[in-house]
């Protein structure tokens, strides 16, 4: 029996642990939907329900806390201006955890961890647009290196 157990160790130690979580937090934030094993999603949930929670008071101390927790600017900024705002009317339940089958390979089993109302377009930030090749100039295609010319002109 698993009787005052708080946590799951998930097999690392606890400093690995708790950079995983930051990490999985930062990506969660701004992704809005990220894909993981249960375990770890499992335990995830709580912990971007609680840094919401707290994202939701609006005074420094509380932005003080969430920077320690995440140690990422952009991370902290996103959750007290575009987050709060979200979930302003919502108590609790920021984020739910969807089984998603099992991982080839190992056969872990899998989930997609996502927030409740997320932007969808989110999911695209790091995402480049496409270039027109019409559209670029031909005249810069022909950079030649430092290296390149320095070679040639040594022989």
């Amino acid at each position: 029996m698993r009787h005052k157990i708080g946590y799951r160790k998930l097999n690392r130690t606890s400093e690995h642990r708790k950079a995983l979580f930051k990490n999985m937090l930062n990506s969660l934030i701004k992704y809005e939907q990220i894909t993981t094993t249960l375990p770890k999603a499992k335990e995830l949930k709580p912990k971007i329900d609680k840094v919401i929670t707290l994202g939701k008071r609006k005074n420094l101390a509380s932005k003080k806390n969430l920077f320690t927790q995440l140690q990422s600017k952009s991370s902290v900024d996103k959750l007290v201006k575009e987050l709060s705002q979200r979930y302003e009317k919502r108590n609790g339940g920021y984020s739910r955890v969807i089984r998603a089958g099992y991982r080839y390979g190992d056969d872990a089993p899998m989930a997609v961890i996502e927030l409740v109302d997320r932007d969808v377009q989110a999911k695209k930030v790091d995402v480049k647009k496409k270039i027109d090749p019409a559209a670029k100039p031909s005249g810069d295609t022909k950079v030649k290196t430092e290296k390149s010319t320095s070679k040639k002109q040594a022989k």
